[in-house]
């Protein structure tokens, strides 16, 4: 049975993309078929694997093309990754997103376009700021990841995709807060630690070891790699093997 997850956060700048990612690219490396739906505008999921942007997302929702045709496999910079696969987005998923409005778009309509996918994760990269295709997508998710900065600007974001998810819920959808993951930590810092520990006392067990802040995930960005595939023995990527491993023992 396919695990859908969402990784959303009203917030800009959490390291979302690069969770999801890295979540995809690490669970194929267990052996699972995995296939990354980028439903944010900035089209960033191609471009952190090394790919080239494009309207799939916006084919397969306005265009009606069959899921086949807009499904990419996920190799580049002469690296395969078997079991991975993307469905790109471009600045046209925002387009998507009015005329879908336009034309009275159902919450469900997302999970039916998806429902011939051959994998045994989902997961969707969605926007920073409430839309259409963010509702759809936890509409459409099982769980719910949430990449939040330990910081205390970082706060509202989660706040608000946090009364997203309940407001969701009241329209049909059953979608569970699977973590909170804590991303840019910095150990150093009282703001961090202070961030972290608020964090615990709020949601508890959701909250996850934090990512830490690292110059080679920005590497990695600017090179189209995973961290598994920069620096898999790195901090970084022990940590998002990490939540690889949690996320598997889920089932």
């Amino acid at each position: 049975m396919t695990k859908i997850i969402a990784v959303a956060n009203q917030k800009g700048g959490v390291g979302k993309t690069t969770t999801a990612v890295n979540l995809g690219h690490g669970l194929a490396l267990k052996g699972k078929r995995v296939l990354l739906v980028d439903c944010d505008p900035q089209g960033q999921v191609a471009t952190f694997l090394g790919i080239r942007q494009e309207s799939a997302l916006f084919d397969l929702l306005v265009g009606g093309r069959p899921l086949a045709e807009v499904v990419r496999l996920a190799d580049a910079n002469s690296h395969t990754r078997p079991g991975l696969s993307l469905i790109p987005g471009d600045k046209r998923t925002a387009t998507a997103q009015v005329v879908m409005a336009a034309e009275g778009f159902r919450l469900g309509s997302l999970v039916d376009a998806l429902s011939g996918a051959r994998a045994d994760y989902i997961i969707f990269d969605t926007s920073p700021s409430v839309g259409l295709l963010q509702e759809a997508a936890l509409y459409a998710a099982e769980w719910l990841i949430i990449p939040s900065a330990v910081d205390y600007a970082a706060t509202e974001g989660l706040t608000a995709v946090l009364a997203t998810l309940k407001a969701i819920k009241g329209r049909g959808g059953d979608c569970k807060l699977l973590a909170v993951l804590p991303t840019f930590h910095d150990q150093t810092t009282r703001e961090s630690k202070a961030a972290l520990t608020q964090l615990r006392e709020h949601l508890g067990e959701a909250v996850w070891d934090p990512i830490h802040r690292a110059t080679i995930l920005r590497e990695c960005v600017a090179e189209g790699l995973t961290i598994f595939e920069k620096a898999a023995k790195s901090r970084a990527g022990r940590e998002y093997d990490a939540v690889v491993r949690r996320v598997l023992s889920y089932g």
